[in-house]
């Protein structure tokens, strides 16, 4: 026998024993993460929470194994990746007797969020993972998963990059090439995050969604704790810049040209998208705030069929569902082509399950 067989096998059963728990335990972060509502943190932690044992177990058994250095990788990337998901079910767990619940529960699913990226580099490594991060419809698409196979993820200008946009960095933006784009003509997604957000985080909001369809996709992050509201000009000239750097990269789609955010982030997209000169072609922003008075500085030429798709929650507390009900009256009646999508479940947080129909209406 094979010297190397017993460790080989042993290998294999402690991916095989922690590997699924963990995409399961990140699946079921992402849906607590999409329905975080006040009233619901007991119920979520409760079923976020069934995934802590088999994670804690999965982990002992692969720690207890001599990873080769080969696949040194592999194994920092998923021990990383099951610790920040036991880190965001514990917070999860906590969040309803912490003094600002909805607070922590919000910093679980940041620690959710960077367990997600932690595991992306794994995609390149397992095809379970390749598949993971696709939209579930397409996980089984035969035409793709031969194009991410072939895809060489190394090249320069592809995958996932960062510039000046570490966590403790303000200003930079992060960004997403699919590893499979080969120089054809693309959509661009530039997608701001919600107040105290970051750029780097909020890239995998949408990441799942362009990589399935073949998007270029940029995550910025504002100068400082959100964006500039009151004085939006600096901000809009980078956003722009941005949108030019993509250009200058890549092969942008430059009919489509998405400009999308939560929180503060759409009611920005608002701001700098109705800008009488801004380069993007469609706005959509999501669980945003309105004031009609907005639309008093704006040239009204920008607005007339401007393709608009709206996002809100009917549940939202933060921003009520009303001031969407107001900016799609007061932006049809400016001329604008307004999608209005008003989501029963939707609290104050992400719909990225509605990312695929966005990218579809861009492309229509």
């Amino acid at each position: 026998m094979d010297n190397h067989e017993p460790n080989q096998a042993r290998l294999l059963d402690a991916t095989m024993e922690l590997l699924p728990s963990l995409l399961n335990s990140l699946d079921a972060l992402m849906y607590a993460g999409r329905h975080l509502h006040p009233p619901r943190l007991p119920e979520l932690a409760e079923e976020v929470g069934v995934y802590e044992a088999p994670l804690l177990r999965g982990m002992v058994t692969f720690e207890g194994v001599a990873w080769p250095e080969h696949l040194g990788t592999f194994a920092l990337h998923t021990k990383m990746a099951t610790s920040l998901a036991l880190d965001a079910i514990a917070a999860f767990a906590q969040a309803s007797a912490a003094v600002d619940p909805v607070i922590r529960a919000y910093q679980a699913m940041g620690d959710a969020t960077r367990a997600y990226a932690a595991a992306y580099p794994l995609a390149s490594m397992l095809p379970p993972v390749n598949r993971f991060y696709l939209e579930p419809d397409f996980r089984e698409d035969p035409s793709l998963l031969a194009k991410l196979d072939e895809a060489d993820g190394d090249r320069d200008g592809v995958g996932v990059m960062h510039a000046d946009n570490a966590a403790d960095q303000r200003g930079g933006f992060s960004i997403y090439v699919p590893e499979y784009y080969a120089g054809e003509r693309v959509p661009l997604i530039i997608a701001l995050h919600g107040g105290g957000g970051h750029g780097r985080n909020f890239l995998w909001s949408w990441l799942r969604a362009a990589r399935t369809s073949n998007c270029i996709l940029i995550a910025p992050t504002s100068d400082d704790r959100t964006w500039s509201l009151m004085d939006p000009s600096a901000e809009h000239e980078r956003l722009q810049r941005l949108t030019a750097y993509a250009c200058a990269h890549w092969q942008i789609d430059e009919d489509r040209v998405l400009l999308t955010g939560m929180s503060d982030g759409g009611t920005f997209s608002y701001v700098s998208g109705l800008h009488a000169e801004a380069a993007y072609t469609h706005l959509a922003p999501c669980s945003a705030s309105f004031h009609p008075m907005l639309l008093e500085a704006v040239d009204r030429r920008r607005v007339e069929a401007l393709p608009i798709y709206l996002t809100h929650g009917a549940l939202d507390w933060m921003f009520p569902v009303t001031d969407a009900q107001q900016a799609k009256a007061s932006l049809d009646q400016a001329g604008a082509k307004v999608v209005y999508r008003e989501i029963a479940d939707l609290s104050h947080t992400y719909p990225w399950d509605e990312n695929m129909n966005v990218i579809d209406w861009l492309r229509s």
